[in-house]
This record gives structure tokens, C-alpha cells and sequence, in this order.
């Protein structure tokens, strides 16, 4: 597989000031020398606890954020290098899909304005081409024409996110990021929209990274899951294979969450407290204040990404001899 991003040891470090005189205090360490690859035509389901830094590195990938240090290469290309030309040319390929369809949608702006903006923005001045891209992919997200002369309020949270991901999609990127594009929508809607990312990733060749703290959504929509922890990949391997043997112990704690079928149910493994402040993230592994099975090693060494299979990486001790 090819890889159409390369994420190489990225760190966000958000300075903290004392509010007076500005003097730095500390820092908020939201990515610890982040490395993953996304691959083309793939889902890459990205999953953890509200502040494990998902949406920061989804913001860093597409340069929304400026990163403290690291490399993001997209098609062979450092991206963090790129003049504010280049940055231009590179987001007409990769693209956001916001968390909230009731705040990402002018309110203000008809439909057809708010999808005809990208193409302005762009500088695309052919009136019969924008028509004919908007009509396109109105139809495409499952709407009719009509809903181009109405304003969002008009719309349901459904309705709103369809309108979201069109505009996302309006100048056929290659890439998106997909942040939580589910989690403010009622949970009838949320397959709706789910099978529709699916439907056009298919049709448009799209390449995806999809936030989400569910991991039922992630493992119905994935191809392969990250695991996220303060600020860290702690796990990472095909969807198939860490649903069924995944290792890492928090990977489990998640996985407890999810409902059986079956009566042979697993030992649980219950983690205790709250995810440290990235402030004051601890030494050795950053989750051995939580881990059932910490050792004293834990609490001193940070481990390295154990490969215990093709495609399957784990950030553990516990996998150190496999």
C-alpha cells in the first residue's frame, strides 16, 4: 500500500503563560513524537478519550495548526514547509469535516452560497462548471436541488452535515479528516452519515482519517484503528485484528465499553481515575497511572512501539518479548 501521508515524530507543545507579564510557565504537551502513516484509499479510524490530542493531530496534519516539531509528508512533501501558495494548492486536496453541523455552516448564507464558497476562494470564476459541481454533488449527498435557495436553520442535523461534507467534498480532495462528524447528531442519524462517508470514500477514491471516541462507530467504518493516549499512539493495527487481539491495556479498557452478544465474556480490565493533565503528563509510560498491570520499569522507561505483527504495533511492556 502507498502511503499518502507520513506523520514522522510530531510534537505539539502549547505554551502556558502566566497571564500578567506573558512569561512562559510550562507547557501543554498535546503530541509526543506522533509517527503514523495513512494510506491511500483508506479509512483510518483514529479513537481515545476527550484529550488524548486527536483533533490536534488532525489539525496538524492539514496545517491548521503549526506544529512544535516533526514532519507531516503528503505525496513525498513536507507540508509544514510549504509557502502560503503551496498551502493554498495543498487543501484543495485535503480537507476538514467539522464536529458541529449547527456551527460550521454559515447561518447567514444560502446553500448554494455556502457550497459556491470554496470555488471563490479558489479563484474557479466559470459560472456553468460551479453550477454544474454543485447540482453534482447536492445529488451525490443524497438532496435535492430545492435546498440550494434555503439557509441552514431550514435544515435538521442530518440535513446540515450532508451540507457539510458536500462543501468538504465540492473540489474532490483526496484527503479528509472526518472530526467526531457523528457525535452531535441523534444516534438514529449517525449510520445515516456514517454510510454515506462510506458511499463517497468508494465512489471518490477518498482517503480518510476519521476522529471519534466510539469505537463502535470506528470499527464499523475503519480499515484500520489507531489508539490514542495523552498525546501518544499507544496501539495500531488492521480493524479485524485489534478488535480481536488487541494488547494494549487501554485498547482493552475502551473495548470494555462496547456491549456482547455472546455469553463468554472476557475478563475486564477497569482502569481508575481521569486521563493526566497533558500539563503534567507523567514519566515512563503515560499510562501506567491507570494500567492494572504496571510494573516498576513503567514508571521510569517510556516504551517503544512493539511490532508483534504485520501491521499490529503496540506501545507496551507487556508485548516486549513478542
Amino acid at each position: 500500500m502507498r502511503s499518502l501521508f507520513e506523520v514522522k515524530n510530531l510534537n505539539m507543545h502549547y505554551p502556558v503563560t502566566d497571564g500578567l507579564l506573558g512569561n512562559i510557565k510550562g507547557y501543554v504537551y498535546a503530541l509526543n513524537n506522533v509517527s503514523i502513516n495513512i494510506y491511500e484509499n483508506e479509512i483510518l479510524g483514529l479513537v481515545g478519550e476527550s484529550g488524548s490530542g486527536k483533533s490536534t493531530l488532525g489539525n496538524c496534519i492539514l496545517k491548521l495548526l503549526n506544529p512544535t516539531s516533526g514532519e507531516v509528508i503528503f505525496n513525498g512533501e513536507n507540508i509544514l514547509n510549504k509557502s502560503k501558495k503551496e498551502l493554498n494548492d495543498f487543501r484543495k486536496k485535503a480537507q476538514l469535516i467539522f464536529q458541529n453541523p449547527y456551527m460550521s455552516l454559515d447561518p447567514r448564507m444560502k446553500i448554494y452560497d455556502i457550497l459556491k464558497e470554496p470555488f471563490i476562494i479558489n479563484k474557479i470564476k466559470d459560472k456553468t462548471e460551479i453550477d454544474n459541481k454543485i447540482k453534482r454533488i447536492i445529488q451525490l449527498i443524497g438532496l435535492n436541488e430545492e435546498v440550494l435557495s434555503r439557509y441552514p436553520h431550514e435544515f435538521s442535523g442530518g440535513q446540515r452535515q450532508r451540507i457539510a461534507i458536500a462543501r468538504a467534498i465540492i473540489l474532490n480532495p483526496e484527503f479528509v479528516v472526518a472530526d467526531e462528524p457523528v457525535s452531535a447528531l441523534d444516534v438514529s442519524i449517525q449510520a445515516q452519515i456514517v454510510n454515506l462517508l462510506i458511499k463517497l470514500k468508494n465512489e471518490l477514491n477518498l482517503t480518510m482519517l476519521f476522529i471519534s471516541h466510539d469505537l463502535s462507530i470506528i470499527k464499523y467504518i475503519s480499515d484500520r484503528v489507531a489508539v490514542m493516549y495523552l498525546g501518544e499512539i499507544v496501539e495500531i493495527a488492521p480493524k479485524e485484528e485489534l478488535f480481536s487481539n488487541h494488547k494494549h491495556p487501554y485498547t482493552q479498557a475502551l473495548l470494555n465499553a462496547l456491549p456482547l452478544i455472546n455469553k463468554d465474556k472476557p475478563q475486564k480490565i477497569i482502569i481508575s481515575g481521569d486521563i493526566p493533565s497533558p500539563q503534567n503528563p507523567p514519566n515512563g509510560c503515560k499510562f501506567h497511572t491507570r494500567c492494572p498491570y504496571v510494573m516498576d520499569k513503567c514508571k521510569i522507561k517510556h516504551p517503544e512501539f512493539y511490532e508483534i505483527s504485520n501491521g499490529h504495533s503496540v506501545r507496551c511492556f507487556l508485548c516486549e518479548s513478542s
